[in-house]
Order: structure tokens, then C-alpha cells, then sequence
């Protein structure tokens, strides 16, 4: 192992508890050991207890699970009413604690307004009848609750109202009663969720969430009592020396409800500032707490606390090492931390343990990968967001994801295995056959490693000089590093099988390749819109890939991911991009996450970027472009060149016939998890 590593094994405690390295595996949602959104209400998840295993045989020091509600979401179950649940939870430690690792249980009170209701729910919410004829299997009002009335972070349709003082001290009891079970579980400690990222306890602490008059609202005191008044609880019923860990927000960066601030930007803060934090830190560890599990942000600025590729790395570091300070417990920082400037923060002072979430998705093995010196073969985390937290969110619709997605997130859009170990596995083919898969790029080279572990010779048909597809261009903006390094990834991993790779090899007829099943993976190309003067603008890959440079004034036509990444890309290199999109707002998508969007949207709000919305590309000019906005005025906007992202279509080089099958792009314009999941559902059964 790299001696610049060496920091992150070192021991260390909180209270009595002595942890063996300072990786802290964060918790994520939907990898809660007692469920997560199941119809079933409050269980054993024994998917979830393999999945922390794997990851405790692999070098890790502390693990807390994702989060599970002290009430169920779905058959409003306290968590201490399933004292069968706690038993085989007590098997399990003895399991975790053969390993060396330790558990913390995260346990949450609630979302108040910050609860990411699907679609669906929004007219229960408003239909008095109907709620109330659901309200045993969810009760919609009680999960949305909040310290006052309030706009929920997802509807415009939904105000949560406020949660009544008796809810509050059921739920202080409900934590006191859960915490002894835990302990007596051999769970070595529990985490309050939490005054972080905007749930309902950091609601109670924010003064532009809590508008209550009682003695949870008004005074900074008031604010901080039910944060406290839990902590205080757990004590009493399992002693001073049972660790309590608190998941802690340094800074809001909120300037109004649903409207962060981006990094660099000067704003007025309506969240918790750094003065206030400062005086926070210190009080909840008066309290009792024993560490703070830290980073930043709300739901209204979502992107602190769930970084996407946008955000800078370790971009929670320099708040975090701040309020160390101002406490005497252990902290953690977590927000796109990588290991050796965590272990440069270790080794000198300013933080405690290396919180690290994500990665832990893309690659299990990753921290045993790096004490071996195996750097290269750990497959990067692309902060994407497609299948572990894809809430997403746009105007005039609620949380967008399917309700099946809903109930299962925390997976990986890169590893299909995680938390689906059931489903999707490698399993020895009965018949070896010559698999033909055309195109290279990341659904053509997963589908030929899954193809190669199960026993078949696999040949990949490249029509270019290298491998990786579009996802080439995709990974070209200079905040696409990890893109960058998966690509890598690919090439590398490709080389460790016995695949035989063809490039520069266009394939025109499948039946002249006499293979045994042949698989598509050929992509998509793009819609060229019907616009007078179009053959003058550049294809948003083309510009990409840096086959045509454009200058300094530059119109982006459509305003989905791809064109809203490709202005992003553009500011930074110093340019002046302006955006048209006919939509009512930027990347209408039911498939990405409001913390990747709401950067995007926030950014080209805080910086004054363009962006015309249910607007029509009329004509492209010489040295304009006129365009139709929604009340029918027609304007003219300068430009020195004009980019085209309008979307794509499938493109595969067959469509149908015996044994063929088509995956990805070349079957539905999707995302990575698409294709990579699609490669896996097509190989499993060749």
C-alpha cells in the first residue's frame, strides 16, 4: 500500500467504541437492514446484511446502513414493535464483528417536507376520502409532516402540515425504546438522521423551515430540542457510554426554498450558517452526542450533500475541518472524498474518519483493491445518481421515478449485482457458444464480460479505432473525470478475459459473422430538426469529441442533460452560452436526479446564463439566431456558432431475427444503467 494511504488505517474511537480504520461506509438509502420501502412494513433485510458483509470482509472500519424510519413508510409499523426482526439483527452482528468492522444503526424521525413524494401520491395527499382509506398501509399526510405548514421540496401541489407535540414525544420514545434494542442486538452504536441535508430534524433547526411558537420553535434552544431531546432519551435508557452519532449539515447554502447556491457564489444564507454552526456543533455534543457524521446542504441544495460530477471533490472538506474546531468529539466528512485527500485530512488533524458512500456501489472490494496496491482495478463511482437516489424532479411534477424505483433505490447503475444479488449473478453457461456483440461501447463491453465469466468465446466488433462508444464523447468535458477513468476502467477489465476484440471493423451484415447469438449494442444517432439553416450548426457530439471548435457566443438547442452539460462546459471554459428549450423547464427527465439537475438549473441561474424555455428555434442566421418564445415573441440572438443536442434516436445495425438481441441505446435512448442492465438481462440468458 502507498504510504500516503496509511493514515486512513490507523485506530481510532468514539466514546468506548474502538474502530480499526478511519473509512466510514455513510449510510444511503434503501440499504436500511430493516427494509426500505417494502409493502411488508418493518423486516429483517437479509439482501441488505449481505450486501454490509461483503463490504466488512473488505477492510472496512465503521458501516451504518441506510436509513430506517422509527415508523415504517408503508404499514405505519414502529421499528420496536418487531422484536423478531432485532433477534436475527443479533446473528448478524456476530457475523459483522468476526470481520473486525463495527455497526452504527442510523435511525431517522422523518422527511417533514423533504420527503421525495412519487407522482401518484400527490392526489391522495389532496383527496381527503382516499387518504383516509389508505392511511393503514401509508399514511401520506404523517410521512410529509413537518415543524410548521410548508411547501413540499417536490410539489407545488402538497403543503406538509405541521407535526403536533404528542407525534414529537412518541417519536423521542420511539428512539429510546429502538436504541435499547439495538444495543442489546450487539449493535455497536446508533445514528440519529438527522439535523443534516433538510430532513425533519434539520427543519426544527432552521429557521426558514420552523415557524412554531411552542417550545420547539422561536429561540435557538427551541430550534435544537427535539435534536437533543432524542440523544438525551437513547442516554437514559442505555447509558452515557452507548454511542449516539449525530448525521450533521455544517451549512445550509440555501437562498430560498427549493434554491441553493452553488460553490463560489455569494449569497445570503437562510439555512444554518457557519456562525451558527459553529454554536450547534458544540451544544448537540453538551447534549450527548458522540460524533458528528458531517457534510452540507438541504433538499433545497441537494448537491451538497449528494454530490454529482459537477461539484468539486472532497467539496465538503474545508466547512467540515472548520467546525472541528469548535468540538472535542470525532467528525467524519462526507461529499465526493477521495482516499488520499482524506488521508492527508487524517494524518493531519482536521477530521477524524473518511466518510465514503457511492463508491461502495461501484466497486465493493475498492478499499481492499487500494491497501493492495490495485489501484486500477477499482471501478469508479461516476456520481450519476441513475440507480442509487434517482429521484427526480421537475417543474409541475412531483418525485418522477416509477414507484417500483422508488422502493428500490440504493443500486448501482454501473452493478446491477448490488442489492439484486438474487437476480442478477453469474452463472456457468450449459452450452458454450460463439457470442458476436456489435458495437464497443460500455453496454457492448459489459455485455461481453458478463458473456466471458459465464464460459462463451465472445468477439466485440468495433467500427472505430477504440473502445468506449459515445460514452467517449459523453466523458470529454473537463468535470468528466470519473468518466474518464471508466472508460479506462472498461479497456483494462476487457483485457482480463479471453475476448476477442475487432476494431476498425464495421459490420454490416450479421449473418456473415456465424455466430451463434449476436448482440446489438450499436447506440443511437442524433434527431437533426427540421430548422432553416441547421446543416451550420454542430452536433453536440461533434463538438464533444473536438471535431469542430466554436466561438465565443454560443446558442445550445435543446435543453436536456446533454445540452445542459454542454453549456455548463462552455461557462467554464469562459465561453457565453445561452440555452433554447422547448420544454417548460431544463432536463425533463423521469430518469435523473434532482441533485444533478438542481446544480445545473441553480448554476445558470446564479451566473446569468440564458435560458429561453418553451421557446422554438424559428431559423439559424449567419450571425444569429431567432427563436419563438411561448407568448409568441419572435427575438434574435447573437451568436458566433450554434450547438445541436435535440436528443437521439435508436440506431441499431439490425433490429430483429434469430438470436439477435439489442441492447441500450440501439434499443431505447436510455443511460448507463439501461444499457448496462439490458447487457446483463441479454448475457444471463445466452
Amino acid at each position: 500500500m502507498d504510504k500516503k494511504y496509511e493514515a486512513l488505517f490507523t485506530p481510532w474511537k468514539i466514546g468506548n467504541v474502538e474502530i480499526k480504520n478511519r473509512i466510514v461506509l455513510c449510510p444511503m438509502g434503501g440499504t436500511s437492514l430493516f427494509g426500505w420501502m417494502e409493502h411488508t412494513g418493518n423486516h429483517f433485510d437479509k439482501e441488505a446484511a449481505k450486501f454490509f458483509l461483503e463490504k466488512a470482509q473488505n477492510n472496512v472500519g465503521l458501516i451504518i446502513p441506510g436509513i430506517a424510519p422509527i415508523k415504517s413508510t408503508f404499514m405505519n409499523q414502529w421499528l420496536y414493535e418487531n422484536k423478531k426482526m432485532f433477534k436475527e439483527l443479533k446473528e448478524f452482528m456476530d457475523e459483522i464483528h468476526k470481520t473486525g468492522a463495527k455497526l452504527f444503526v442510523q435511525i431517522t424521525a422523518g422527511m417533514g417536507r423533504s420527503w421525495a413524494i412519487p407522482t401518484p401520491l400527490v392526489m391522495i395527499h389532496n383527496t381527503p376520502v382516499v387518504r383516509d382509506i389508505i392511511k393503514p398501509i401509508i399514511n401520506v399526510p404523517y410521512q410529509s409532516a413537518s415543524p410548521s405548514e410548508l411547501p413540499s421540496r417536490w410539489s407545488d401541489k402538497v403543503t406538509t402540515r405541521a407535526i403536533t407535540v404528542k407525534e414529537i414525544e412518541e417519536i423521542v420514545d420511539a428512539f429510546r425504546k429502538t436504541a435499547k434494542l439495538l444495543q442489546e442486538a450487539g449493535v455497536d452504536g446508533v445514528e440519529v438522521h438527522a439535523v443534516h441535508e433538510g430532513y425533519l430534524l434539520d427543519q426544527f433547526t432552521l429557521n426558514y423551515t420552523n415557524k412554531r411558537t411552542d417550545n420547539y420553535g422561536g429561540s435557538f434552544e427551541n430550534r435544537y430540542r427535539f435534536a437533543t431531546d432524542i440523544v438525551k432519551a437513547i442516554k437514559e435508557e442505555c447509558g452515557k457510554d452507548y454511542p449516539v452519532s449525530l448525521r450533521y449539515s455544517v451549512r445550509s447554502y440555501v437562498k430560498d426554498l427549493c434554491v441553493g447556491a452553488v460553490p463560489g457564489e455569494e449569497f445570503t444564507e437562510i439555512g444554518r450558517d457557519m456562525e451558527e454552526s459553529e454554536k450547534a456543533a458544540k451544544y448537540l455534543e453538551e447534549a450527548g452526542y458522540d460524533m458528528l457524521n458531517c457534510d452540507n446542504g438541504t433538499y433545497d441544495s441537494w448537491y451538497w450533500a449528494h454530490p454529482p460530477m459537477y461539484m468539486p471533490q472532497n467539496c465538503n472538506l474545508e466547512d467540515v475541518a472548520h467546525i472541528k474546531k469548535y468540538v472535542d468529539i470525532p467528525v467524519v466528512c462526507a461529499g465526493r472524498m477521495e482516499a488520499d485527500i482524506g488521508a492527508k485530512a487524517v494524518e493531519d488533524g482536521l477530521i477524524d474518519g473518511v466518510g465514503i458512500a457511492r463508491q461502495f456501489l461501484a466497486d465493493a472490494s475498492w478499499v481492499t483493491k487500494l491497501i493492495e496496491d490495485r489501484l486500477e482495478d477499482i471501478r469508479p463511482c461516476i456520481c450519476c445518481h441513475n440507480a442509487c437516489f434517482n429521484m427526480a424532479h421537475y417543474k409541475g411534477v412531483a418525485n418522477a421515478q416509477s414507484i417500483y424505483d422508488a422502493s428500490h433505490i440504493g443500486r448501482c447503475a454501473l452493478d446491477p449485482q448490488v442489492m439484486q444479488s438474487d437476480k442478477y449473478k453469474i452463472v456457468p453457461a450449459k452450452k458454450k457458444k460463439n457470442i458476436a456483440i456489435i458495437g464497443g461501447g460500455i453496454g457492448g463491453m459489459e455485455a461481453a464480460i458478463v458473456c466471458s465469466k459465464r464460459g462463451h468465446n465472445v468477439t466485440i466488433y468495433e467500427k472505430t479505432d477504440k473502445l468506449g462508444g459515445v460514452f467517449i464523447a459523453a466523458a470529454a468535458p473537463s468535470f468528466k473525470e470519473k468518466d474518464k477513468e471508466l472508460i479506462a476502467w472498461y479497456r483494462r477489465e476487457i483485457t482480463k478475459y479471453p475476448i476477442l476484440v475487432k476494431l476498425n471493423c464495421e459490420v454490416t451484415d450479421v449473418s456473415s459473422l456465424g455466430a451463434d447469438e449476436v448482440i446489438i449494442a450499436t447506440g443511437a444517432k442524433p434527431i437533426i430538426p427540421n430548422i432553416e439553416g441547421v446543416e451550420t450548426g454542430v452536433e453536440a457530439i461533434d463538438y464533444l469529441l473536438g471535431n469542430k471548435v466554436v466561438g465565443e457566443n454560443v446558442v445550445v438547442v435543446g435543453g436536456g442533460l446533454t445540452g445542459c452539460e454542454i453549456a455548463y462546459d462552455l461557462y467554464l471554459q469562459g465561453k457565453k452560452p445561452v440555452i433554447v428549450e422547448m420544454k417548460n423547464d431544463l432536463i425533463v427527465s423521469d430518469k435523473i436526479c434532482l441533485a444533478n439537475t438542481s446544480f445545473l438549473r441553480d448554476f445558470f441561474n446564479a451566473n446569468k446564463v440564458p435560458v429561453y424555455l418553451e421557446s422554438k428555434v424559428q431559423k439559424i442566421n449567419e450571425d444569429t439566431v431567432t427563436i419563438v418564445m411561448k407568448d409568441g415573441t419572435v427575438k434574435d440572438i447573437e451568436k458566433d456558432d450554434v450547438i445541436l443536442s435535440v436528443g437521439y434516436k435508436p440506431d441499431p445495425v439490425c433490429k430483429k431475427g434469430r438470436k439477435i438481441h439489442v441492447i441500450g441505446d440501439a434499443k431505447q435512448v436510455g443511460n448507463l444503467r439501461t444499457v448496462i442492465w439490458q447487457a446483463w438481462d441479454v448475457a444471463m440468458k445466452i
